[in-house]
């Protein structure tokens, strides 16, 4: 592990080897214990018999420096919980932890027509935290995980942005009715770009390296608007939410989930300068086009292949993303979209073994 060698990624300089990453592993509390050594403690027996899941404090440090983590992923909405200053819609939760304790029910949505979502305002709504308060919080939070983890680079972020931040508020089905009329619609999201600028331009007086930008503006099957929506009204909020940040010296990485390889380059344009992806992008393309300009956190790994697939089907994975990044500056070894919860530990310690062994 190397904060430097993580830095020298996104600034893509060459590196003797990919950076790397992994997402959810802190679910996996018997593979820290096993890779930490905290899983014993003197005779054998089991430091926390009573309660497996609660791990020591500094195992989860500890486990990100014997995996060769040069990146942690990271993001902060701020100190308004919107579900309590004002209408939110709680869409609930699946199971993703293995033993089913995160699944939560989905809330009644409090938007039932499209005119209160075109009327909609988040900074009425919700309220603005004071500029310097927010400044002065976002920094002793990035400086709490420097000291925490002070071999990653740790990043500032937003996760609410525009799209995202419309899902939290009105749920899907509303947010779809809505956007049926686009300039009514583009009202609201740049509103919620105006509710995000307010944090970006926090983030940007303090002293983070790397901005993550997180923006869910696709489905797995590409984009659920008309495209040159995307490229008329979304990515034109982009661009302004990013002029401080760049006027700052912070790197942008933009993340979003689903298959958004055909907005890359449009994003890149606007300022970004690297893309956190799931692995339904078209990898090949994505090298071919931003490879060597732009750090490329991802790769060919396919989370669902470390969870049913075999283990050639998770070799060949590995093999293909390393055949096409060899040497390639800027590039981010991680699975896409997380490492399962239930992903078995052997699956695990065989997947960072090989990894290892030929990157």
């Amino acid at each position: 592990m190397s904060r430097q060698l993580g830095m020298d990624c996104i600034n893509c300089r060459p590196t003797p080897r990919p950076a790397h990453v992994e997402y959810s592993l802190e679910y996996h509390t018997s593979l820290i214990r096993k890779v930490t050594g905290a899983e014993t403690g003197p005779g054998g027996v089991s430091k926390h018999a009573a309660d497996y899941n609660i791990l020591p404090p500094d195992a989860t440090r500890r486990f990100y420096d014997a995996w060769d983590f040069d990146f942690l992923w990271g993001t902060h909405d701020g100190f308004v919980d919107w579900g309590k200053a004002g209408r939110c819609t709680d869409m609930g939760h699946a199971i993703y932890a293995a033993d089913g304790s995160d699944q939560r029910e989905p809330a009644v949505c409090p938007f039932t027509e499209p005119e209160e979502v075109w009327a909609f305002d988040p900074v009425k709504e919700y309220g603005l935290t004071p500029f310097a308060e927010l400044k002065a919080a976002y920094q002793r939070d990035y400086d709490q995980r420097l000291k925490a983890f002070p071999n990653q680079v740790c990043t500032g972020g937003y996760y609410k942005t525009v799209i995202s931040g419309a899902i939290q508020t009105f749920g899907w089905d509303m947010l779809l009715v809505a956007a049926a009329d686009e300039t009514k619609f583009a009202r609201v999201l740049e509103r919620f770009g105006a509710y995000t600028l307010h944090h970006a331009r926090a983030w940007a007086e303090t002293t983070i390296d790397v901005y993550i930008q997180h923006d869910d503006i696709m489905w797995t099957a590409g984009p659920f608007m008309r495209p040159g929506f995307y490229r008329d009204v979304i990515f034109p909020i982009y661009r302004e939410l990013w002029k401080p940040v760049k006027a700052a010296g912070k790197k942008i990485i933009f993340c979003s989930d689903g298959t958004v390889d055909m907005f890359m380059e449009d994003i890149a344009a606007c300022g970004a300068d690297g893309f956190i992806f799931e692995p339904s992008n078209d990898f090949d393309k994505i090298v071919r086009t931003l490879g060597g300009s732009h750090c490329l956190v991802g790769g060919k790994s396919d989370c669902r292949t470390l969870a049913f697939g075999t283990w050639d089907q998770v070799q060949a994975e590995i093999d293909a993303t390393l055949a096409l990044t060899r040497g390639l500056p800027g590039h981010m070894f991680a699975v896409g979209n997380h490492i399962p919860a239930n992903v078995t530990d052997e699956r695990c310690l065989e997947f960072m073994d090989y990894l290892r062994k030929h990157w």
